[in-house]
């Protein structure tokens, strides 16, 4: 049996978001491209490339990785470029998308063989954590002037509007792209295509799928344009668990109990947004607080319910562990760092990465 903890890919249930994901394409003829800003874990990318269109980026080493391992469209976008590897960046990419007309100008002529777009910032948002808020007040994420973008429309063909966060609501979405249309209609009417980002929670249950598929087809029979979709989460929702061991518990008012993981190592999101993990079916009378092992204070994973005291030995599952966690997993107080292992549409578990004491010295010098 494999040690914990690890990420355990449940390829059947990344199925029924890719599912959705080809219901969306085919119905709203929109393109869907991986964000590998929230998951890049390329030994699954055998099967999503299969309901996907190819991956957007928000980095040189993702771009690369996006070429080397999904195929299909590679689309690079980055807050900011560096001379030092923009000729790297456009080898990879069929799009590039600059984040200002700054960096356009300074890096038109190196990508003039390739697609250009930019991105727009529409001032509206769905975010309600100012942290990941794309359109926060004097925010660097985007350019919002309807006249300096005038001057450049000359040098692009293409926009990216990314201004959800964690969406579930379509009659939002439906009245942000409604104002976006009317503050930047001028401008949309005379570019090719226009990715309208991530952070749409299109797979979630109950969504309205069929409203949001004729929602986009109107958008793109509007104004002529070829419509993207990057997402990340939607893609990869409750399709993993984080499988962790306790190790100890004790009562200090409370009963706790400490596992081999830790969310400021593994499950960094819980800890900058405040929020608990979850575990199914979290049910029955005796309250635990599940705690990391680090050192850190705040390291807990939240508190939950369970039919039986929780003892030293027992397995529990963190739920929907796949998104912004294995990207930005790292070694903080040296603990060992989560393993990745697929359980394949037969039943069976395999691994594919370990990570060991090597690993954590290589990460340093």
């Amino acid at each position: 049996m494999l040690r914990t903890p690890y990420y355990l890919i449940d390829r059947a249930k990344l199925a029924r978001n890719l599912e959705i994901i080809d219901r969306v394409r085919k119905e709203s003829g929109a393109k869907a491209l991986l964000a590998l800003k929230c998951f890049a874990t390329w030994s699954v990318f055998d099967q999503m490339r299969e309901h996907m269109d190819g991956t957007t980026s928000s980095s040189l080493y993702e771009v690369h990785l996006g070429h080397e391992k999904f195929g299909g469209e590679t689309h690079a976008y980055s807050v900011a470029y560096g001379d030092d590897e923009i000729d790297e960046v456009v080898s990879y990419a069929d799009k590039i998308i600059f984040n200002s007309i700054s960096q356009l100008e300074r890096y038109s002529d190196a990508a003039k063989d390739i697609v250009r777009g930019l991105r727009l910032n529409p001032q509206i948002s769905s975010s309600s954590f100012d942290l990941a808020d794309p359109a926060r007040p004097f925010s660097r994420l985007g350019e919002w002037d309807v006249a300096r973008i005038e001057k450049v429309m000359d040098r692009i063909s293409g926009f990216m509007i990314h201004n959800n966060c964690e969406n579930a609501d379509f009659d939002l979405f439906d009245n942000m792209l409604s104002q976006i249309e009317e503050r930047f209609g001028t401008l949309l009417e005379r570019v090719e295509w226009v990715s309208l980002g991530g952070g749409i929670h299109f797979t979630g249950e109950n969504y309205p799928v069929d409203r949001f598929c004729a929602r986009l087809k109107a958008f793109s029979e509007k104004f002529g344009v070829q419509v993207y979709l990057e997402p990340g989460e939607a893609a990869i929702t409750n399709s993993t668990t984080l499988e962790v061991t306790v190790l100890d518990t004790l009562n200090n008012g409370k009963d706790l109990a400490i596992v081999d993981s830790s969310i400021e190592a593994h499950m960094l999101d819980l800890l900058i947004y405040r929020e608990k993990a979850k575990i199914a079916p979290d049910e029955g009378e005796h309250l635990v607080t599940i705690c990391g092992k680090s050192c850190l204070a705040g390291d807990i994973f939240g508190e939950f319910r369970f039919p039986e005291p929780v003892k030293v030995g027992d397995r529990i599952s963190i739920q929907d562990a796949a998104g912004y966690t294995m990207v930005k997993k790292n070694w903080f107080n040296g603990v060992r760092m989560p393993a990745i292992a697929i359980r394949e549409p037969d039943g069976k578990v395999r691994t594919v990465r370990e990570f060991g004491y090597e690993d954590y010295r290589a990460s340093l010098s």
